[in-house]
């Protein structure tokens, strides 16, 4: 479902893909040999989930739709851009704006700034809200003072028996303060794999709940990245989209010095996936020292912005363009009589139309310019599409991990800022 051209990048020489070293590495990941090796529930979950789980998810989500006026969604890191990305990408990024079926949502926790909390509150005043919070321990600072605001206000709202039917919680499965409170309580709970990070999660019910929630098909989305997984584990890189890509960046990474990678999307829907694609590559392949620095645009807006230094800057980038293959919509250019901007030329033509010109001239502009280019398509945007993408792009970063010579499936790093934050704090 998900196709690659890597024809761009091997214009560079020295860029060719060492195909053996990236079947060794998927090698490693399909048998679980590796570094992390704790961590790869996601390469089956596709096809092996928790079905009385899935059901459960449809129903309180069901309930949610139908009952909710406002969702706030509580997490951090791969515990909400999943979800973000997958409801941006298939509703809008407008989508509490447009007047639809089901409750406006609300990402919060995934920072620490009051006035976002403020600004949130103010939006569901005198709505009937709901909360999702997502934390496996329950202590991470972000969501666990959100956590605390919202459940101040929601219980203050509808009294503890009431607010306790309108808190879900996913965290782990036995431990922690979160479940703790919530078996307390009466939550209503989902639960965090133990074998799968956070920033692979978006197909467990981390993402699925609030996807759900907002009324898209997670049947669909499961069935595209099962689809997908069929041919992303397989080690025949004319077959495996996952096994190519992974072995073009590392190729122009370690044979060409290529140290950042830019995703080029389509339109502000896509901003999301390419937020949730940079926290997967950043977390899973900065170690040592080492990894792609993985960096992202929107076209054609930021060519006004950033055009600029890709053409003519250091040259240590890569691209990947990011696209689908069917427009939801259709919008012609009309004609005007006086065509004072001189654009009649287009008058009749689809926008999509217009785009793909430009995508392919930035692309030849790119390449000229000594920036490798490739390309990754779908050929539309819907569930099915979404889900493939989501497992495309997390086989492809196991792959490369291995090929890096890292372990894919921690984030040692992560936890310095922690404990200087802590520190400064007065926590004990």
């Amino acid at each position: 479902m998900v196709n690659i051209n890597i024809d761009g990048a091997l214009c560079f020489p020295g860029a060719r893909p060492d195909y053996e070293a990236a079947k060794a590495a998927l090698k490693t990941l399909t048998e679980g040999t590796g570094a992390g090796n704790a961590f790869l529930g996601w390469t089956k979950l596709p096809f092996d989930y928790d079905k009385d789980e899935f059901a459960r998810i449809k129903t309180c989500a069901k309930n949610i739709y139908e009952n909710a006026e406002a969702l706030v969604v509580i997490g951090i890191g791969g515990s909400y851009l999943g979800a973000r990305a997958v409801i941006e990408a298939l509703l809008s990024p407008r989508y509490n704006e447009i007047p639809r079926k089901g409750p406006k949502i609300y990402f919060l926790g995934n920072g620490i700034n009051g006035e976002d909390l403020a600004q949130v509150l103010s939006l569901v005043e005198g709505k009937s809200l709901y909360v999702n919070v997502i934390s496996k321990s329950g202590t991470t600072l972000e969501p666990a003072l959100a956590f605390r605001i919202f459940r101040e206000k929601i219980e203050k709202t509808y009294g503890k028996a009431e607010a306790a039917k309108r808190i879900v919680c996913t965290t782990d499965k036995a431990k922690g303060a979160l479940k703790s409170l919530a078996d307390t309580e009466g939550y209503e709970c989902f639960v965090v794999p133990d074998d799968i990070g956070g920033r692979y999660s978006v197909l467990t019910p981390v993402g699925l709940l609030p996807i759900a929630a907002a009324g898209i098909d997670i049947d669909k989305l499961m069935e595209g990245a099962a689809k997908e997984a069929e041919v992303c584990l397989k080690d025949d890189p004319e077959i495996n989209p996952a096994l190519k890509y992974a072995a073009t960046r590392q190729a122009l990474y370690q044979g060409l010095g290529k140290k950042i990678e830019i995703l080029s999307c389509h339109g502000e829907s896509i901003r999301f996936m390419a937020e949730w694609w940079k926290q997967l590559y950043g977390e899973s392949e900065g170690k040592d020292h080492l990894g792609i620095f993985p960096a992202s645009c929107v076209y054609t807006a930021d060519l006004h912005s950033m055009g600029q230094y890709i053409q003519d800057g250091e040259r240590i980038l890569m691209e990947t363009f990011l696209s689908f293959d069917e427009p939801r919509v259709k919008v012609e250019i009309p004609a005007t009589k006086d065509n004072g901007d001189g654009l009649n030329y287009l008058a009749g033509m689809e926008y999509r139309k217009i785009y793909a010109a430009a995508q392919q001239g930035v692309k030849k502009a790119h390449m000229d310019g000594g920036v490798p280019c490739m390309e990754v398509s779908a050929p539309a945007l819907d569930e099915e599409n979404i889900g493939a993408l989501i497992y495309f792009f997390e086989a492809a970063c196991g792959i490369s991990g291995y090929m890096q010579k890292v372990n894919p499936f921690n984030q040692p790093g992560v936890e310095e800022y922690k404990k200087n934050m802590f520190a400064l704090l007065g926590k004990k």
